[in-house]
């Protein structure tokens, strides 16, 4: 069979089968005599395997090689080709984020966009000031994507970095509650306490919305965040994590204070020297945590509370009895 019939069989070019040639990948079995080329059966064949082989990204020298040498280990290679796959995949990823970031910010000139690609390169900067200082470019003016910040806050260790990323979170809006509840089922401890503490830091109804939920989180860190940051908004649905915090001893002072700040109202204050008040009368409350729970019922107001550090003062663990009495004395002092 001749060049221009093969070509137009095989679908390769007549260019591309003398190029073949010359690398020595396919030499045609025969000569007209005319001296054309001829190809055999099995030149053809040949062509289709190289085909095939460059389909899969291999080289051409690469192709000679796995055609001709008899020790050649196609595994190799394919394991090869399935690494490189990867790296370009993901370097493809990349590129699409970085741009889609850059998108969001809706830059009007070039200068804007390459303000952008500057402040997402200090962003991933192994400085933490140049972190920092992109963190608060925003302060500046500088339209900081909503989507690069939330991932720098998750994987923020440096605790001055990760404060800033927070604080322009809070000036940002969008998406970003959205973004960070997605940390809150993180298999990383870590991700998921600087997802709920950048979600406690954010204004407005929806990061609550976000935070509600995570009072039902396993991790008990999470529900704290959440308790802690709800109750200081008012969140009466915090009191029983609160007082679980109390009880664990997990920022139980911090705790304490979030129920003195919902004891607001005597319907509120009752409520939680109810709850208290059950956990201290609990069999499996150990004295750490009875003192604990006596400490916190100090910063409830109301009758309910006062009645019930006088029993309290009668109890027969004498350092809850101490306490009892030392707070009540200070709450009748006029």
């Amino acid at each position: 069979m001749l060049i221009g019939e093969v070509a137009r069989r095989s679908g390769v070019s007549a260019r591309m089968l003398r190029h073949y040639e010359s690398l020595g990948l396919v030499n045609p079995s025969g000569r007209t005599g005319s001296g054309y080329r001829e190809y055999s059966g099995e030149d053809i064949r040949r062509i289709f395997h190289i085909e095939s082989l460059r389909s899969l990204g291999l080289s051409l020298r690469e192709i000679g090689r796995a055609l001709d040498d008899p020790g050649f280990t196609p595994a190799a290679l394919v394991d090869g080709l399935m690494r490189q796959t990867r790296e370009r995949i993901a370097a493809e990823n990349e590129l699409l984020t970085r741009l889609r970031r850059i998108h969001a910010t809706d830059p009007a000139s070039w200068e804007d966009a390459l303000q952008v690609v500057g402040l997402l390169r200090a962003l991933g900067s192994k400085s933490a000031d140049a972190r920092q200082r992109a963190a608060l470019s925003s302060a500046d003016g500088v339209p900081v994507p909503v989507e690069a910040l939330v991932e720098a806050v998750l994987s923020e260790a440096d605790p001055n970095v990760a404060g800033a990323l927070r604080w322009a979170l809070a000036r940002s809006g969008g998406s970003g509650p959205a973004l960070l509840a997605e940390g809150l089922d993180s298999p990383v401890a870590e991700v998921r306490a600087r997802a709920v503490r950048s979600l406690a830091e954010l204004p407005g109804g929806e990061a609550a919305t976000y935070l509600r939920a995570a009072l039902a989180n396993p991790d008990v860190v999470v529900r704290g965040y959440a308790a802690l940051a709800l109750g200081s908004r008012g969140g009466v649905e915090t009191v029983p994590t609160l007082i679980d915090m109390i009880v664990e001893g997990r920022n139980d002072t911090d705790a304490a204070d979030a129920l003195s700040v919902l004891a607001s109202n005597g319907v509120t204050a009752d409520q939680i020297t109810t709850g208290l008040v059950d956990r201290l009368a609990h069999d499996t409350t150990r004295a750490p945590a009875r003192g604990r729970l006596t400490q916190a019922l100090a910063g409830i107001p109301g009758t309910r509370a006062s009645q019930a550090l006088a029993e309290l003062s009668h109890d027969t663990d004498r350092a809850v009895a101490l306490t009892a009495a030392y707070v009540l004395r200070l709450r009748t002092v006029p």
